[in-house]
């Protein structure tokens, strides 16, 4: 296997591991650093900064070349693990979350570029990105196991020290492996188009993660925060228009066949924050799962997206990546409807086919879709149009948990408030000294109840997504 592949394996675990396996630390945290109220934007810091890093560092890479970006992007990653490790209060990790988020970001982006020109025909492609998708699918087997053991065995702050040396080998692997054909042409670049990106996403993401937080989606800061972000993308988009070099050319949105697969990058991607979010919720108060036994059954997920993707890999040649994704697609509103069905009285076998189902779409999906972004972008182009999809996908994640958690809370939080006895954990531990066995079990069927309601947004949005797969210019594959 080629060494710089490999390189970018390693480049693209460390993104990706680094999203489960601090989940398992969050306990250990929280007791050393106090600030229960702030752990939401452990998460929420790192998902922000990594979203706007896709779209610059894309940029960045189709001016200066892939190499050079990729390194200052791990660097930085690198960097804000360090300092996460040595963090000595809530605040300051919460910053240096936000440090590693913008590595993380920059991660993703050019390392899928660099797939698509390692490989030169579409099905090398496809089991490229297979393997990408792999490694996506083992991290979230593995990283909740290896977080728990480092926390248990040591502390939590190695969970973050574990990245430096295997980011330092895939930073000496690429520079010594990657040899890049660069143009040395002068480039400008759109200083002010990427700083009103940045204000106007920043004011929107942090409205929207902290709207799904507290639901309090219109008081006066979130107002003042949404006109900040009409205004700043406003002036982006004139700025885009008189730019030589864009930060995100506008151009990309007249391409058709890009805007459809983002598109369905938007709506799937949701689809999977709502499995990853609710299912642990279902497992632990509605099965009565202590917390591991509830990550554990999102394990069908993680192992049949590897299934998937590598399928994927080998159907392409004889299928078109379009018939694929339509394939993908169709399994993820069977995955959703099943998951409607769920009820208290549910067997748990249901949970699996359901998660199971999904997963096998999934990883049919997701490398396709860069598969399309890549055949249907120019070359100069490249790593911006990899950098949208990118930050499609994560701002995807960041809207499906508001609009799930708004789902959540229209269909529960009146009825668990009618009991009158404060907040209610939905981790499963009812106190029977406070609550009647009847009283539980009503407990038990609200949040059954509005469970159900999220995934039935999550057929919704499935169904949309099926739909779209039809309208995916035909491409047929190069062998």
């Amino acid at each position: 296997m080629n060494k710089v592949f490999i390189a970018v394996l390693l480049a693209t675990a460390l993104a990706a591991i680094e999203g489960t396996i601090v989940a398992t630390a969050i306990p250990s945290i929280t007791t050393d650093l106090s600030g229960v109220e702030l752990i939401s934007w452990i998460y929420s810091a790192y998902l922000l900064t990594s979203a706007i890093a896709t779209i610059i560092f894309g940029k960045l890479a189709d001016l200066f070349g892939r190499k050079k970006m990729i390194i200052i992007g791990i660097s930085i990653f690198l960097l804000g693990s360090l300092l996460c490790g040595l963090a000595q209060s809530m605040e300051q990790l919460i910053v240096f979350r936000a440090i590693q988020g913008i590595g993380a970001g920059s991660i993703l982006p050019i390392t899928l570029t660099i797939v698509g020109e390692l490989f030169d025909t579409e099905k090398k492609r496809a089991k490229g990105q297979g393997w990408i998708s792999m490694v996506w699918g083992v991290s979230g087997v593995i990283g909740p196991l290896v977080g728990g053991f480092i926390v248990d065995q040591l502390t939590w702050h190695y969970i973050f020290l574990l990245n430096i040396p295997f980011g330092l080998g895939s930073i000496f692997m690429i520079a010594k492996y990657y040899e890049e054909e660069v143009q040395t042409a002068k480039r400008k670049i759109d200083y002010a188009g990427a700083l009103f990106f940045s204000i106007g996403m920043v004011a929107l993401l942090y409205t929207i993660i902290e709207g799904s937080n507290t639901q309090n989606w219109f008081g006066s800061k979130s107002i003042i925060l949404y006109a900040v972000a009409a205004i700043a993308l406003l002036i982006f988009v004139r700025v885009e228009l008189k730019a030589e070099e864009p930060i995100v050319p506008l151009s990309l949105f007249k391409n058709r066949r890009l805007n459809i697969v983002n598109g369905l990058t938007l709506f799937v991607m949701a689809i999977v924050i709502s499995i990853s979010a609710y299912l642990p919720i279902f497992a632990q108060s509605v099965f009565g799962k202590n917390a591991t036994q509830a990550g554990l059954m999102l394990t069908p997920l993680s192992v049949m997206w590897t299934v998937g993707a590598i399928l994927g890999g080998n159907l392409i040649g004889r299928l078109t990546s379009k018939t694929i994704i339509q394939i993908g697609t169709g399994l993820l509103v069977i995955a959703t409807f099943i998951l409607t069905t769920l009820s208290a009285d549910s067997n748990e076998i249901l949970v699996y086919v359901g998660t199971g189902l999904l997963g096998v779409g999934m990883g049919l999906i997701a490398p396709m879709l860069i598969i399309a972004v890549q055949t249907s972008a120019n070359r100069d182009q490249l790593g911006t149009s990899i950098g949208l999809n990118s930050f499609i996908n994560t701002f995807s994640q960041s809207v499906g948990a508001a609009i799930f958690g708004m789902l959540f809370n229209l269909a529960t939080s009146e009825k668990l408030a009618s009991f009158g006895k404060g907040d209610i954990n939905l981790n499963g531990h009812f106190d029977t000294n406070i609550f009647s066995s009847e009283e539980i079990g009503q407990l038990v069927d609200i949040i059954a109840n509005g469970i159900r309601v999220v995934y039935s947004g999550s057929f919704a949005f499935a169904i949309v997504a099926f739909v779209l797969a039809f309208f995916i210019a035909k491409k047929k594959p190069t062998q």
